[in-house]
């Protein structure tokens, strides 16, 4: 059990990750091995962001003191929480990678419960936090929006460089 000092100290230390955190995700990791969630730890470091797990009342009371509207008593089951100094759209592909390869190996479910963007000041829930982390990475979807927009200036290229060579043939074949 905390003493009061420590549950002064756990909420301290909670806003001071949410309040350097763009991005909030929260996920239950029951069953999930320690040596799992390192390796989450270790991959969220290299981008500058945290795992940590706080009790959810504490969690609570911190995230009230941040001014963040997300309520963690409606979260049933064990909560870890990401906090991240990216954009949810750069963080959320990185964890639900994790969360896919570590059901196919070990078979235990880091489940993803929702999250809150801090740059647009909303909550996420987890449905639409799967869509957000399905999506390829910017530099794909700018390549995708290049072809698209290049695509037709292409068939028009192939078109008249078609209409050329018949033109060339014919007058090959009249002379």
């Amino acid at each position: 059990m905390l003493t009061k000092d420590q549950k002064k100290e756990q909420v301290a230390l909670a806003v001071k990750h949410v309040k350097a955190s763009k991005s909030l995700i929260f996920a239950d990791f029951t069953g999930v091995p320690t040596g799992e969630i390192l390796k989450l730890k270790n991959t969220l470091r290299a981008m500058g962001g945290k795992f940590q797990v706080f009790k959810k009342r504490l969690l609570n009371i911190a995230l009230k003191d941040s001014g963040v509207p997300v309520d963690t008593a409606k979260f049933e089951a064990q909560l870890g929480t990401v906090f991240a100094p990216k954009s949810i759209y750069d963080v959320a592909g990185l964890v639900y990678k994790f969360a896919k390869d570590l059901l196919k190996g070990t078979k235990k479910e880091f489940k993803i419960l929702g999250a809150y963007d801090a740059t647009e000041s909303k909550t996420i829930d987890a449905p639409t936090f799967m869509m957000i982390a399905k999506l390829p990475p910017r530099e794909v979807l700018l390549a995708q929006i290049a072809m698209m927009l290049t695509m037709p200036i292409k068939k028009v290229m192939v078109a008249l460089r078609s209409r050329k060579e018949q033109l060339e043939i014919k007058t090959v074949t009249s002379q």
